[in-house]
């Protein structure tokens, strides 16, 4: 079984990580395998756009601690699952805040998701620019009610709920695993 990581990260009103969701998944299926959620401190309490989602997910699988500690426990287990491909959506904003893992290939969800060329599910009329990119509403929220038809979703903005949503978008676009290689940065 071959493993990748979906990574998302919510930051401070400065701009600081502040936590960090990461999900382990099959690369086949992209079914879920395992996934850790970290909240910094004390970077977390400078606050942020999105503080109040910080503490949503259960008690039990939120680890609050240092950056240095949570990111090497994080690597870690990366490497212990087998993991050299880390996904996110709107990767360099996450790659560029967590320079730690610059030694994992990093893929685009965003570069396959927001473009007619790999996303059957954009309509025929959506204004999209030449290079075939949707001209807007083409983050997550927009893109999940596209694929799911569920008009209702909205994006929570914690880093965990996130990256599982993110996954999800990878599963509902139906494209192999070798498709991200035209978002690898």
């Amino acid at each position: 079984m071959s493993n990748i990581a979906v990574i998302d990260t919510e930051t401070t009103w400065g701009d600081e990580v502040m936590s960090v969701g990461v999900v382990i998944a099959d690369a086949k299926d992209y079914k879920q395998v395992e996934s850790r959620y970290y909240v910094f401190d004390p970077e977390y309490r400078d606050g942020g756009f999105y503080s109040s989602e910080l503490f949503r997910m259960p008690k039990k699988d939120t680890i609050i601690t240092t950056r240095k500690a949570a990111l090497d426990e994080i690597n870690s287990w990366l490497k212990k699952a087998g993991v050299k491909k880390i996904f996110a959506y709107n990767a360099s904003f996450d790659k560029n805040h967590i320079p730690e893992f610059s030694g994992y290939i990093w893929h685009d969800i965003m570069r396959l998701a927001a473009y007619k060329q790999y996303n059957r599910y954009i309509p025929e009329d959506a204004e999209c620019c030449k290079s075939g990119k949707l001209k807007r509403n083409y983050g997550v929220e927009p893109i999940t009610r596209m694929l799911s038809g569920n008009t209702r979703y909205f994006e929570m903005h914690n880093a965990l709920q996130d990256a599982k949503d993110e996954l999800d978008i990878m599963r509902m676009l139906c494209l192999a695993i070798e498709a991200y290689e035209v978002g690898r940065l």
